[in-house]
């Protein structure tokens, strides 16, 4: 007996259908070629792809290349001779084919390539088949995942740029951006930030939409910044109506607006809230669910930004504090110079600390000038800079030569145990005389400008930055000494200036010398200038700055003293004493007497260098009493006094005493711990000389001379003879 429910299942009589209905149903059509004679085989659906007749084809691939365009068929057959040359057992490829109405449709072939035994390619068997509905649809998945990516990229995009903001206006800066808010869709935008209980708006636009009397508001009041920051949820007005039912006070002011729906968002930072953000739409209703995705991950990248630069500029006035208050509070007046120092502070939150100056008034007349730069940008780098400024300036107001200074200095900060380092510059002026002697640690060079504003770099010979001098044994700081004239400038800084990451120093160098060449001639304008200028560059790091120019018309004290060292087998440090001597006599008025004090000065070298096992000291000092008198002074280690004696007709030496006996009112010779000081006097006039140098007799700024490496010893040693000039 037959089942009438199994009949009714049973399968139609063409079931299964046959390959080829399969195909033909799917307007896919079969074709094998034949690679050694070229001729290329269609079944019936095969031509219907091409909208060929069985009897308008004759068998060649040509035949179907002329229905491609030019630029198709080039592309199909690159392909498809890859695939042959290439070993591969399959090809395949989307190409457009023109239809019998010009129009182009899209077809898709899949092949496989048969191949003899050696590997040779006989055949390719496959198919072909029409693919415009497949990518019409793709078309639209496309669009769809196109609109995807849109509002994805719009959130990463908004969090690369908010990786880089540093404070709240950058911040705020990314979220005004025109472009920004286009993406999102949005008109304009409010952002407030909780403060004490209350909502500060702190940012809208750009199109206005702040309500008056919305500045503060509290979070218990009935307007949606309070409510998200209350509940922790965004919320989404969807339309008019729903804005004026929900916020009955606000909606009337931004009807005006024409504003048709909003999304407000709490920013939220390790779970507590820390403001909101809205976001007002002009021509969109309701929020679809991706929409709501975007944003609520837009506000979540927003809230840890503001975290970060909430904390940063904590941070950044913090380090700013503690690196003003280890800074000299005032810089003293001193007559014969103006001065004019500045710092600025590194853009990197804590990133700061390092550079310092300061300026010490000496005995004399005379003034030290110091600019330097710790390693390392954080507090700690600060901390030792602080201490590093008290310990110079100490050793300095002791009365120590510039080299002994920078050596101690470098011997405390080793012993400090620390792990950083510092370059620095020291300078010591007199401004009486305009001699200026500069010791520098693995710092950049000063510069040297003019009263027209040109300016040069000054080449002094330096030694290896503090800590690491005395980390490896080498306290020995060279002394360059030059002269700076009334209305000449002496520029000290740090790198912060002139560096930039990936920039040479060369060109960072140039662009300093034009920024001083085009700025202003008033000093505090000048300082002022070239931190705003720096700041326009663009460096991260810290700049510090001083500005020293020597004014004319200023009338020394009574008194005063010059002191430097001359090495052994070092003949610029002599010349460099020369320099100094002719300098200072001119300066205190015995222009008369330079070559005679200057030929004493030298026998008295001279004989300590010939005689001696170490260097000398060479001093000038201005004494005063009844009347002014010149001394000179040599100071060497031996303990062995110098005795006069008389030179034979042919003698060679023995008349260096005999020199100084004659030209000098008065000379002799004091211990000096284990060594001695052989000293003379010469008499001055009654008034003192000009500050400024006589008409006429004006010398050039001489190169910086290097004054050698200090004799023995250790600047730990006895003070009155350590490296120095």
């Amino acid at each position: 007996m037959v089942d009438p429910a199994a009949d009714a299942l049973s399968p139609p009589e063409d079931w299964p259908a046959p390959p080829d209905l399969s195909l033909s149903l799917n307007s896919m059509g079969t074709f094998d070629w034949d690679l050694d004679t070229g001729l290329m085989h269609l079944d019936a659906p095969a031509l219907g792809v091409f909208e060929l007749e069985a009897g308008g084809y004759d068998g060649r691939p040509e035949t179907l290349i002329a229905r491609l365009p030019p630029t198709e068929a080039i592309r199909l057959d690159t392909l498809i001779a890859q695939a042959l040359k290439g070993g591969s057992t399959h090809c395949g490829a989307y190409f457009r084919i023109r239809s019998r109405d010009g129009a182009l449709r899209w077809t898709h072939t899949q092949g496989v390539i048969r191949r003899d035994e050696t590997g040779r390619p006989r055949r390719i068997i496959g198919v072909v088949r029409d693919a415009t509905d497949e990518l019409a649809q793709s078309t639209a998945r496309r669009e769809v995942d196109e609109e995807r990516r849109r509002q994805t990229s719009v959130v990463e995009s908004a969090t690369a740029a908010l990786a880089h903001a540093r404070t709240v206006q950058d911040v705020i800066d990314v979220l005004k951006d025109s472009q920004g808010l286009a993406n999102l869709g949005a008109a304009s935008m409010v952002m407030g930030l909780l403060e004490s209980g209350r909502i500060h708006l702190v940012a809208d636009g750009p199109r206005n939409a702040y309500v008056p009397g919305t500045r503060y508001t509290r979070v218990d009041e009935q307007y949606p910044m309070s409510e998200v920051v209350r509940t922790l949820r965004p919320r989404f007005i969807e339309s008019p109506e729903d804005f004026a039912d929900s916020y009955p006070i606000l909606w009337p002011h931004l009807d005006r607006l024409g504003i048709t729906s909003a999304a407000y968002l709490p920013l939220i930072a390790q779970a507590r809230p820390i403001g909101a953000l809205g976001l007002l739409y002009s021509d969109k209703i309701g929020f679809s669910s991706e929409d709501r995705n975007v944003l609520v991950a837009l506000g979540s990248s927003l809230g840890q930004s503001l975290q970060r630069a909430m904390l940063y500029e904590q941070e950044h006035d913090l380090a700013e504090g503690l690196q003003q208050a280890m800074l000299p509070r005032r810089i003293p007046e001193v007559p014969g110079a103006r001065i004019a120092v500045r710092y600025r502070a590194a853009r990197l939150g804590r990133d700061i600390g390092g550079d310092w100056y300061d300026v010490i008034p000496l005995p004399g007349g005379r003034l030290g000038a110091v600019i330097g730069d710790v390693q390392g940008h954080d507090t700690h780098a600060a901390a030792v800079m602080g201490q590093l400024r008290i310990v110079l300036r100490a050793y300095a107001t002791e009365g120590h030569t510039p080299a002994t200074v920078m050596a101690r200095a470098s011997s405390f900060l080793h012993e400090l145990d620390t792990d950083r380092f510092a370059t620095c510059t020291y300078v010591e002026a007199d401004l009486a005389t305009g001699v200026v002697q500069v010791v520098r640690a693995g710092h950049i060079d000063p510069l040297l400008v003019e009263a027209d504003g040109t300016c040069r770099r000054l080449p002094v010979v330096g030694g290896m930055p503090l800590g690491l001098s005395a980390e490896f044994g080498r306290l020995d700081y060279p002394v360059g000494t030059l002269e700076l004239d009334p209305g000449q400038t002496l520029l000290l800084y740090t790198d912060g200036l002139v560096e930039l990451p990936g920039a040479d120093l060369d060109e960072g160098l140039q662009w300093l010398t034009s920024q001083i060449r085009g700025g202003p001639r008033e000093l505090q304008l000048l300082a002022d200038h070239l931190c705003g200028a720096a700041d326009e560059r663009g460096g991260d790091d810290d700049v510090a700055l001083l500005l020293l120019r020597r004014v004319g018309g200023h009338t020394p004290r009574t008194g005063g003293r010059l002191q430097q060292h001359v090495a052994q087998s070092d003949p610029e440090a002599l010349t460099s004493a020369r320099h100094m001597i002719r300098a200072a006599v001119r300066a205190w008025g015995a222009g008369t007497r330079a070559d005679e004090i200057e030929l004493v000065a030298d026998e008295l070298i001279t004989n300590a260098l010939l005689h001696t096992d170490g260097g000398a000291i060479v001093t000038l000092r201005m004494l005063t009493g009844s009347r002014r008198r010149l001394r000179v002074e040599v100071e060497d280690r031996s303990s062995v006094l110098p005795r006069r004696r008389e030179a034979g007709l042919s003698g060679v030496s023995g008349r260096g005493l005999l020199l100084v006996d004659r030209l000098a009112e008065a000379w002799g010779v004091e211990s000096r711990g284990t060594g001695k000081c052989v000293w003379c006097e010469f008499p001055m006039a009654d008034r003192p000389g000009p500050s400024a140098l006589p008409d006429g007799a004006a010398a050039r700024p001489a190169p910086v001379r290097a004054a050698g490496p200090a004799w023995g010893g250790t600047p730990t040693g006895r003070p009155a003879a350590p490296p120095g000039p």
